[in-house]
């Protein structure tokens, strides 16, 4: 008798391959592995092999997760009082019901946890991958590559083939701008938002979002081609469309993420010299969003400077709150130093010296890593609710900043197994995690865009030749 032939592989496609991208073709593998399903999977991905990693690859990978891997309790209220109850409730009670597996299933891979300091705030507890984003990839890239995964770069998704109930492949363009169609029997998408694109960010979050800075290099990728390809096929939009989230940077520095975060210990102007919000209306990570926005959207300039003093340089580690490489502006005198600014003298000088009138609280009450009520309310200016400090010892110092938008929050809806919807229910066969979903509603929950990334790019993986093997 001959040997029966063995079943030809059903076809996997990952569209990018950040932390969402290589979790759900690792996850994949384990999956096929454990039910004997022959599965062959190729990742597309619009950068080069260098520049690929969209945002993960740059990102230090704060995890919101303790160091038993749990995470605390009241996240999914939290996230429901920030969202003004827009957020999908179940979707991040799943994330909070996956998170420890998805961490324990990391480690398996070799992949060590820290629990670093967060900047300065305390706040919810984080971990992190020992060496960052980059340090992960490589381990799930590795993974994937022993199993033999085919790899196709510079590859611009334009369509997903099919219709609102099932998906049968994705169109794009490879590097010399021919037209590729890649048939599958399963789609995922994980190229992440569309903060690398002008157009969109134009019609989504208006005229000022256009030039926004992207926090890092690989962040230009993340063109919304997964978002509208989806969408086009009949995908239903989930998310805040109107924003996104954005850190201030040192516009100076050409090194990812140079986010300075020392600002709510001393004041911000604008051009014309003046304080223009409450810095110390919270932590940084509870103001740095709509710090930023109010730069790019409400600066002519887009862009204001911190203005501090000797002070700064006794706070204990102040330095971890600070990832610019360039120094900060130093002068011996705020006259000397709005010169070097090319900020007006006497504008800066009469903020300043308000300010510092209204200083009455007790210095010793100073506390950087918390909220310390430290407050006070300058004649013509904005409120400070905390950290409020008199800038009165030199050198005086200083750091432009302008605000880098990290992601945007509208993308398309998913479930708790990240399988897309659309008005007929899931799309069979198209499943998305990370960026390219829209779960984020008026401000992202703090250190969870990495963690959800991970968890429902695991989930998407496993679901989806959980379902390939429903139909061999």
């Amino acid at each position: 008798m001959s040997a029966q032939p063995s079943p030809s592989p059903r076809r996997l496609l990952v569209v990018g391959q950040g932390a969402a991208g290589l979790c759900a073709v690792v996850s994949a593998l384990g999956q096929a592995r454990r039910s004997g399903l022959n599965v062959q999977i190729t990742v597309l991905d619009a950068a080069s092999e260098a520049d690929s990693g969209g945002n993960s690859r740059w990102s230090p990978s704060n995890i919101r997760l303790q160091a038993n891997h749990q995470m605390a309790p009241g996240f999914v209220d939290e996230v429901m009082a920030e969202s003004e109850g827009l957020a999908d409730p179940d979707y991040f009670q799943q994330l909070v019901d996956q998170a420890p597996a998805m961490a324990d299933w990391l480690v398996t891979l070799g992949i060590t946890f820290l629990s670093p300091p967060y900047y300065l705030a305390k706040g919810p507890a984080r971990i992190q991958p020992q060496g960052g984003g980059a340090a992960l990839l490589q381990a799930l890239r590795a993974q994937a590559q022993a199993a033999g995964v085919e790899w196709v770069d510079r590859f611009t998704l334009t369509e997903v083939l099919g219709d609102a109930h099932r998906v049968t492949g994705v169109v794009g363009t490879d590097a010399n701008g021919q037209r590729q169609t890649w048939p599958a029997d399963a789609v995922v998408l994980a190229c992440g938002g569309f903060q690398g694109n002008p157009e969109m960010l134009h019609t989504h979050l208006g005229s000022a979002a256009k030039n926004f800075r992207l926090i890092a290099k690989g962040t230009a990728f993340n063109d919304g081609g997964g978002i509208r390809a989806a969408l086009a096929l009949g995908a239903l939009p989930s998310g805040d469309w109107h924003t996104g989230h954005a850190e201030p940077i040192d516009p100076r520095s050409q090194g990812p993420a140079p986010v300075v975060l020392v600002y709510p210990y001393g004041v911000v102007v604008n051009a014309q010299g003046q304080r223009f919000f409450d810095e110390g209306a919270g932590l940084m990570h509870e103001t740095w969003e709509r710090f930023s926005h109010q730069m790019q959207h409400d600066l002519p300039e887009q862009q204001a400077w911190t203005i501090l003093d000797a002070k700064l340089l006794t706070i204990a580690d102040y330095s971890r709150a600070i990832r610019s490489d360039v120094p900060p502006v130093s002068a011996p005198s705020l006259e000397a130093l709005a010169q070097a600014l090319g900020l007006p003298v006497d504008a800066l000088v009469r903020t300043v010296g308000d300010f510092n009138a209204a200083c009455h609280g007790t210095p010793a009450q100073f506390d950087p890593t918390r909220k310390d009520g430290l407050a006070c309310a300058p004649v013509g200016q904005p409120p400070k609710s905390n950290w409020a400090r008199a800038i009165d010892q030199g050198p005086f110092l200083a750091w432009p900043l302008v605000g880098a938008l990290v992601y945007t929050f509208g993308g398309v809806k998913t479930n708790r197994q990240a399988q897309v919807l659309s008005a007929h229910g899931t799309i069979h066969g198209l499943y998305a995690a990370g960026e390219v979903t829209g779960h984020f509603y008026r401000q992202a929950p703090n250190s969870v865009a990495m963690l959800r990334a991970l968890v429902f790019g695991k989930i998407a993986g496993e679901q989806a030749v959980h379902d390939l093997l429903s139909q061999a």
